[in-house]
């Protein structure tokens, strides 16, 4: 357990390393899955928008997932 501890402790920062500022201040984003790696790996791209305006986001979401859905691309 320790070593997987310490381990999260050392990855947590290189992955999530762009969400601390919406995190800290409060404002909306997400991140969507807009292509894959050569192994087939989701790779999102996170968007922001002003405090409170949630539904921009969700609009754009909305927009991005009729352009290039992402459901198709699901293997189980």
């Amino acid at each position: 357990m320790g070593s997987d501890v310490k381990r999260f402790a050392e990855l947590t920062p290189r992955v999530t390393a762009f969400t601390t500022l919406a995190n800290i201040t409060g404002i909306p984003a997400m991140s969507v899955p807009l292509d894959s790696t050569p192994d087939g790996l989701p790779m999102g791209t996170q968007f922001m928008a002003r405090f409170g305006d949630e539904a921009t986001l969700l609009r754009l979401a909305a927009q991005l997932e009729a352009a290039h859905p992402w459901f198709a691309r699901i293997s189980v």
